[in-house]
Formats: structure tokens, C-alpha cells, sequence
């Protein structure tokens, strides 16, 4: 029987950060591949790890911990090694979670392990299940008490780098009725109503008019 595979996110550094969904999956798997910048793949290094320690000492639970080693070096080498630790853990357990600080969507080397399994394991790879987290721009927001956007401004996450690089651009707060004719395609754009309530849809296309309020258009970049 194939594994069941989760990438979760642990937010922002606080456990109590830490979403529900992704402490119930934390709970309910037989092991936890978890990063680390030492080379020896202890975990002296590793901020993770020292969360995943405090949430198993808060909510009582145990699970296998496993190195991942991780140097942050973009360096697609690295990234080979560590799908090759998930795929490997996958082999020995019905139901792995590897870790991740923030969330999954945001800088994170995920999606570079997600496209190695994609190729090597493509099954494992689509019922895979991404848990998002608590970004440290939302807990900052949140700590000053100042929003990150109100009524009509926008927001940019910004690499701090001296040239120009590709965009996501997500697009919110549209009206019933209005066509998006004026939503210029520069990656590849997806549509989400009602995400996460009643009646959601996911398209993976721009939708041409807005039926309902919650809708969500997302412009990914190209990789």
C-alpha cells in the first residue's frame, strides 16, 4: 500500500502558532522527517527541531524523528538528497510528515522536494497533502498591531535582491458580477470560490465573471 505523504507548515516559531490541522497530522503519523543545517544530521542546529520537541512535550505524543539534512544552499543536489530521505521514509511507514518553519508556500524548499517526488514517485506526489501555516509577516502584523493591507491597498513580499525577479500576484476582493477581462495572465493563473466553505470550486484558469464574493485569483509565477 502506497504511503501517505503531508508537507507541514509550523508557522511562525511559536507552537501555539501552530494550526490545528497541522498538529492532528503531526499526531497521527508514524514519522516526522525533520530539517537540520549539521552536517553529522544531529539536531543541534535545528530551529525545527526544537519545535517539533516542544509540541510532542506540550501534547504528549512521540513519533520516529528524521534527519533531514538541510544547508540551505539552493543547491539542487541538496534537494535530491532530501527527497531521497522523505521517499525512503516512505518506503518504511504508512504515513510520513516532513517539516517545515513558516509556510510551505512561502520561500520554502518544499516545492523543491515536491517536484523531485513528482518524477520519481507520482503517486505519492498527487495524494500528497500540503498543510499551510502562520507566515512571520502575519504574526508581525499581528504583534503591532498594524494591518499588512486595509481597503484598498495592496501587498508585496519583496525578495531582498538586486534584480528583478518573477511574480506571484494575487488578486482579492473582487464584486458580484465583474468580468476580469482586466486580469492580465503573466504566470499561470488559478480561480478559488469559497475556498475551504460551502460550494468551493478551484478552477485552474481565470474564471471570466465573479459569482461569489469569496473568490480568489492567483497568478503563479513561472518557474
Amino acid at each position: 500500500m502506497e504511503a501517505k505523504l503531508f508537507m507541514v507548515s509550523l508557522g511562525a516559531g511559536d507552537i501555539d502558532l501552530v494550526t490545528i490541522k497541522a498538529l492532528e497530522v503531526l499526531k497521527s503519523v508514524d514519522a516526522i522527517c525533520v530539517p537540520t543545517k549539521s552536517s553529522d544530521k544531529s539536531f543541534s542546529k535545528s530551529l525545527t527541531h526544537k519545535i517539533i520537541l516542544k509540541l510532542m512535550q506540550k501534547h504528549e505524543f512521540k513519533k520516529e524523528l528524521i534527519p533531514v539534512y538541510s544547508p540551505m544552499r539552493f543547491n539542487p543536489e541538496d534537494w535530491e538528497e532530501e527527497a531521497s530521505v522523505v521517499l525512503r521514509a516512505c518506503e518504511d511507514n504508512k504515513k510520513v510528515a516532513f517539516v517545515t518553519l513558516g509556510d510551505a508556500g512561502i520561500y520554502s524548499s518544499v516545492y523543491y522536494i515536491l517536484d523531485i517526488i513528482k518524477e520519481k514517485n507520482f503517486e505519492l506526489y498527487e495524494d500528497c497533502e500540503v498543510v499551510p501555516g502562520i507566515t512571520s509577516f502575519s504574526d508581525a502584523s499581528a504583534r503591532i498591531k498594524k494591518p499588512l493591507c486595509l481597503g484598498d491597498s495592496a501587498l508585496e513580499i519583496v525578495p531582498l535582491l538586486d534584480y528583478e525577479v518573477p511574480k506571484t500576484k494575487i488578486f482579492m476582493r473582487p464584486k458580484i458580477g465583474m468580468e476580469t477581462s482586466n486580469i492580465k495572465e503573466e504566470g499561470k493563473i488559478y480561480s478559488f470560490e469559497n475556498l475551504n466553505f460551502e460550494g468551493e470550486k478551484i478552477y485552474d484558469k481565470k474564471i471570466d465573471r465573479v459569482k461569489k464574493y469569496m473568490t480568489l485569483f492567483v497568478d503563479f509565477f513561472k518557474g
